[in-house]
This record gives structure tokens, C-alpha cells and sequence, in this order.
């Protein structure tokens, strides 16, 4: 789905946002609203991947020091 100007793309079809229905505005605007929150939870996610990896690393060093 690609969305340019006042239209949308949905499996190579071009629509016109403004000729939607009001409900299928409102799922567009749902699908727009999911995007978002997947976007954002990617970026949490390789945030928590990054502390992992991190705290895999201490764990890792304190290991071998104390042996």
C-alpha cells in the first residue's frame, strides 16, 4: 500500500482517498495508526536488542575475570 497526494495504492490499484467511504476511511486511518505503532516498536525493539547485547558483553568480561 502506498498513499501519494489524495490517493492510495492498494495491490497495484490506484484509489482516490476522497471517493472512499467514511468506513473506508476510517480503516485506512486504523492502517495508518498500525503502521505507526509497528514503526515504533521496531525502534524499541533494537533498542532492547542493543542493551542485550550489551549486558551479554559485561556478563561475558565478568565471567573471565573471575576465573
Amino acid at each position: 500500500m502506498t498513499e501519494q497526494n489524495n490517493t492510495i495504492t492498494i495491490d497495484g490499484k490506484e484509489f482516490s482517498i476522497d471517493d472512499l467511504s467514511d468506513q473506508a476511511k476510517a480503516q485506512l486511518g486504523n492502517l495508518q495508526a498500525a503502521d505507526t505503532e509497528i514503526s515504533r516498536l521496531q525502534v524499541q525493539m533494537a533498542i532492547a536488542q542493543t542493551a542485550r547485547n550489551a549486558y551479554a558483553q559485561v556478563l561475558k568480561g565478568e565471567i573471565e575475570t573471575s576465573n
